[in-house]
């Protein structure tokens, strides 16, 4: 896939991400039309809704680096390691009102830096990949 990613902030330059962003699940889930992936860490699947699209373009929007990590989407979601324990979901965030747990993992992706993906765990115990974005070290 090769797109130029905008570096500079600007509302028109996240707008350029959020859609490269959406463009990158679009492709994903034309690769995977289960919409899931088995994560090695976590020992079960990783799904892929509506709900993990636009969470990750609000967030990963913000940044050329998250942006970018969004290129390895299947990567991190396969190789991501969990980091602890689940931990509740945030009071009075409606879009956790459908998890009762966050799961944060990591991946080292290189050239990039670290990645968080926060999935969040249903009360049937699947799992919803909620967002991903690099973290500032």
């Amino acid at each position: 896939m090769r797109m130029n990613i905008p570096f500079e902030n600007s509302k028109e330059n996240f707008k350029i991400r959020e859609e490269i962003i959406s463009q990158v699940y679009r492709r994903w889930i034309e690769a995977n039309p289960d919409k899931r992936v088995y994560n090695r860490s976590l020992k079960d699947y990783i799904n892929i809704r509506y709900l993990s699209i636009t969470e990750t373009m609000r967030h990963a929007a913000k940044s050329y680096t998250s942006t970018l990590a969004l290129l390895q989407l299947d990567t991190i979601l396969r190789y991501a390691v969990k980091v602890g324990k689940p931990k509740p979901t945030k009071r009075g965030s409606k879009n956790q009102d459908n998890f009762v747990q966050i799961q944060v993992m990591k991946y080292d992706l290189v050239g990039i830096g670290m990645v968080k993906m926060t999935v969040g765990i249903k009360k049937s115990g699947e799992k919803i990949q909620y967002c991903i974005t690099t973290i500032k070290a």
